[in-house]
């Protein structure tokens, strides 16, 4: 059985030990002026990239390490290598961004305590909603807080800050909630036990237990999924599914690797959505971009050495948006015993626009075997489900 399949077993185990109801959840974060002297850089290469240990007066942990904060920020300003085409943040940079902060607090909370040390790895990301662009020469605040703890699993949320340094003008761009697993360094197979943390209020941990449950029938249902395969056809018809689908072919190198050579979740994430933008811009035909990542599920990890096939295909189309499903199928070429298999799937949501940056109406997909027109009414039926509730918090927000 590979690391996966025990990793993923983990993780839906239950919570065991329950923490005390003590402590306090985190304070809203400082502005980088506040940042305390010897900032920690969050990943090699990026030199003004830095993790900021918030104050004791976050969430506490419990155990010998109960200094440990429990929030960090991560302030990096955005160049024009981070750009698309059309001179924004590409999407995938800012998953990328969001997947560091988790791995760097969360890896800090799993080392808490005494006893054998631990990376945390990437287990699922939920739905991603990128709520205003982010520019050139902006900074980007990417703020991380544990809010939950299973007995194998980490629930990190995450809000990204856009600031305009000239104006001083901030605006919130995107939030998102990830799920870690601590893995050992003697052996990344072996997933190991997450210190608990404390609440404030029993609320706290009943509403994490719930998001816990929920995300682990979300993330088995995508399981059934494992084995499908995006087929090439030739000369395909305009507006079909086989005319805009996708696929990128990459070779992992150290550089895409941690120190204990296997893919960080944020290079995997990257990936997935330039082969998604891809395939949402040859059907359409104009500019696109993300509008939201629904939950992705990262089924097995990808070692340094793999050639990994990131492959997307349009699912769904409404008046406005586009939904594509992108697979990534890891091949370890050196390796005659391991074969090919299913690492991550995800669904991307899309959405067309105009040189004056304005939505679009985009193409209708003509689906056209009965896979696809199964598909379609899927994603149809995920599109109504955010649809309308979206609109109900709108209506409570009033």
């Amino acid at each position: 059985m590979r690391g996966g399949a025990s990793r993923e077993a983990a993780f839906d185990s239950p919570s065991a030990t329950r923490p005390r109801l003590s402590g306090a959840m985190a304070p809203p974060l400082p502005s980088p002026s506040m940042a305390p002297p010897g900032l920690i850089h969050s990943a090699p290469g990026l030199l003004d990239t830095c993790a900021l240990p918030q104050p004791p007066a976050a969430a506490t942990m419990s155990g010998p390490a109960a200094e440990t904060p429990s929030a960090i920020q991560i302030c990096r300003i955005m160049r024009p290598d981070d750009a698309n085409v059309a001179g924004n943040v590409h999407g995938g940079t800012v998953l990328k961004m969001i997947e560091e902060a988790g791995a760097i607090i969360s890896t800090r909370h799993c080392n808490s305590q005494n006893g054998e040390r631990c990376v945390a790895a990437l287990a699922r990301v939920e739905r991603t909603d990128f709520l205003s662009p982010m520019c050139i020469g902006e900074v980007a605040h990417v703020s991380a807080e544990i809010t939950y703890t299973s007995k194998h699993s980490v629930e990190v949320q995450v809000h990204v800050m856009s600031e305009n340094i000239l104006t001083g003008t901030k605006k919130l761009t995107n939030k998102a909630t990830l799920w870690y697993v601590p893995l050992s360094l003697k052996n990344v197979d072996k997933v190991l036990e997450v210190p608990p943390v404390v609440y404030s209020r029993q609320e706290q941990e009943e509403e994490g237990r719930k998001r816990y449950e929920a995300q682990k029938l979300e993330r088995m249902e995508t399981k059934w999924r494992n084995g499908d395969i995006i087929q090439p056809v030739l000369n395909p018809e305009p507006n079909t599914v086989s005319y805009s689908q996708s696929s990128l072919i990459h070779l992992v190198g150290p550089s895409d690797c941690t120190l204990h050579g296997f893919v960080h979740g944020g290079v995997t994430m990257k990936l997935m959505d330039e082969v998604a933008g891809i395939v949402a811009a040859r059907h359409c035909k104009t500019n696109i971009v993300t509008a939201s990542v629904d939950a992705i599920n990262f089924h097995d990890k990808i070692r340094k050495g793999c050639v990994i096939t990131i492959s997307g295909r349009m699912t769904f189309t409404s008046n406005k948006s586009m939904e594509i499903e992108v697979l990534v199928d890891a091949d370890p070429v050196v390796n005659n015993f391991v074969k090919r298999y299913r690492a991550a799937s995800a669904f991307f949501t899309y959405v067309s626009l105009s040189p004056e940056g304005k939505s679009l109406p985009v193409p209708q997909l003509v689906p056209e075997t009965e896979d696809e027109k199964k598909r379609f009414e899927e994603g149809k039926g995920r599109y109504l489900q955010m649809k309308a509730k979206r609109q109900g918090q709108a209506e409570t927000q009033a």
